[in-house]
């Protein structure tokens, strides 16, 4: 017999407890071999003063086991306390959130029989890095960051996902005709990756029309990767359409740890009053086992689900008079799920897991590109109205290296000939190069900025604008 393997646990808030009691005793019944170790997160550890929501203790479990199944949290309202799932995901580097969505028709309402997805998201960059500014009395800012390292493992990841598991598509949804530089990125090691991978269908939509897509006819796509924001909102929706969120479980993949959770929130209301469904929590314990190669139980238990949605015993989150045969509190579907271990499904399909090979990252190869400085964009606080008598102020403080080639705000060009009809914030960005972009130093941007504070402009943020290996690498103010 097999060695047990060792997970963490964290019985969370709200309806966690409850729920988890659920999941480990159906992961008992099914044969689950494994050996627990129970961590205390969420509202209790955030109240003691510990701003992550994690204790020392806790992060010593999760590097030991690099196992982790989790329940729901509360955060505490007001500022202060960060996000434990983002902590946690950023902390160990979860770099791929697998979201499956699958369609349990006739037995749970939904308008997509055949719906049948996997939603793999990006889960450490984009906007979620958590950069974000006041800039001015009027503007806030938030930095999107993508890279190539990180955009690279998702995307191979997606396609590895996909091989594994026998999915024959993956499509990448993205806005890289308004983002052609983040977005773009991700668009385009997404091509280079699909290269790799023939047996395998690509294709590509932006992000409007293939979420729209997805709602319409979720059953013309397989797998679908995504940056973080996209991933987030879509899966959400995907879940929801294929039946209810709280059925959706989910993974978070890193190469020091795997954290399987619900979706869905603590719901405190509810808490104690063996009202809450356990699917979504127990459904995340099933990839769980697959993922530590325990193909049998996760089978067996699947199945065994299956088999009692099939048999109309419903929690009351997804009881429908008609559909539903009876409405069963926790425990009671507890209960009839472990009484159905050993059996399949009827009408849906059985699931049927087996040893796989896992899924293997190649390291990110880091390229050198040649780069060279060619400009600045120089934004200030300036409370005027006018672009014109901005831009005439500006220009005087031009540098024989560094001259004023366009004024923007809020992204659109505003001097020279900018429309009358542009409305205009407090947020002004000044475009300094050359025409043709040639190369300049740190010192001749450092005496632009004397020039600024001397001339009684509040610049509140810069970004130097480089060329790599002589292609421009930054965004064009446009005519």
């Amino acid at each position: 017999m097999s060695e047990n393997k060792k997970i963490t646990i964290a019985r969370g808030d709200g309806i966690g407890p409850e729920i988890m009691d659920s999941v480990l005793h159906i992961l008992e019944a099914g044969g689950a071999k494994i050996e627990v170790e129970e961590i205390d997160i969420g509202e209790k550890v955030y109240l003691k003063g510990i701003d992550t929501g994690l204790s020392p203790d806790a992060w010593d479990s999760l590097r030991r086991t690099k196992i982790f199944l989790k329940a729901p949290i509360t955060t505490p309202r007001g500022s202060g306390y960060k996000s434990l799932n983002v902590t946690t995901r950023t902390a160990f580097g979860l770099f791929a959130n697998v979201r499956p969505a699958q369609s349990y028709r006739p037995f749970i309402r939904t308008k997509h029989p055949d719906m049948n997805v996997v939603i793999i998201r990006e889960n450490e960059e984009d906007v979620y890095t958590g950069i974000e500014h006041r800039q001015t009395e009027q503007v806030y800012q938030c930095l999107k960051l993508v890279s190539r390292p990180g955009t690279e493992k998702i995307v191979r990841y997606a396609f590895e996902y996909a091989l594994v598991h026998g999915r024959k598509k993956v499509t990448c949804f993205v806005k890289d005709n308004i983002m052609k530089f983040t977005d773009g990125l991700f668009l385009q090691v997404f091509n280079e990756i699909a290269k790799e991978y023939q047996d395998i269908q690509a294709d590509n939509w932006i992000i409007d029309i293939g979420a729209a897509k997805l709602a319409d006819t979720p059953e013309n796509f397989d797998v679908i990767v995504m940056p973080n924001l996209y991933g987030d909102i879509l899966s959400d929706i995907a879940a929801q359409i294929a039946g209810s969120v709280g059925l959706a479980g989910s993974a978070n993949i890193g190469e020091h740890l795997a954290m399987f959770e619900a979706i869905h929130g603590s719901a405190p209301d509810i808490a104690g009053k063996n009202l809450a469904n356990p699917s979504g929590l127990l459904l995340s314990a099933v990839m769980m086992l697959v993922h530590i190669q325990q193909p049998e139980a996760a089978t067996l238990i699947h199945n065994a689900w299956l088999r009692t949605i099939e048999s109309g015993i419903h929690t009351a989150d997804i009881f429908e008079q008609g559909i539903s045969s009876v409405r069963v509190g926790t425990k009671e579907f507890t209960d009839a799920v472990i009484s159905k271990i050993g059996m399949k499904p009827h009408e849906l399909k059985a699931a049927q897991y087996k040893y796989g090979k896992g899924i293997k990252l190649n390291k990110a190869v880091r390229v050198h590109v040649p780069k060279k400085l060619a400009g600045v964009d120089i934004f200030i606080d300036w409370d005027g109205t006018d672009p014109n008598e901005l831009g005439k102020k500006i220009e005087t403080i031009s540098t024989e290296q560094l001259k004023l080639q366009a004024i923007t705000n809020r992204g659109i060009k505003v001097y020279p000939e900018g429309l009358p009809e542009s409305f205009c914030t407090d947020h002004w960005r000044c475009r300094f190069g050359s025409a043709d972009w040639r190369e300049v130093d740190h010192e001749q941007i450092i005496a632009l900025l004397k020039k600024f504070s001397g001339a009684g402009f509040d610049f509140i943020k810069t970004e130097n604008l480089y060329t790599f290996n002589g292609t421009i690498g930054f965004s064009e103010v446009g005519a």
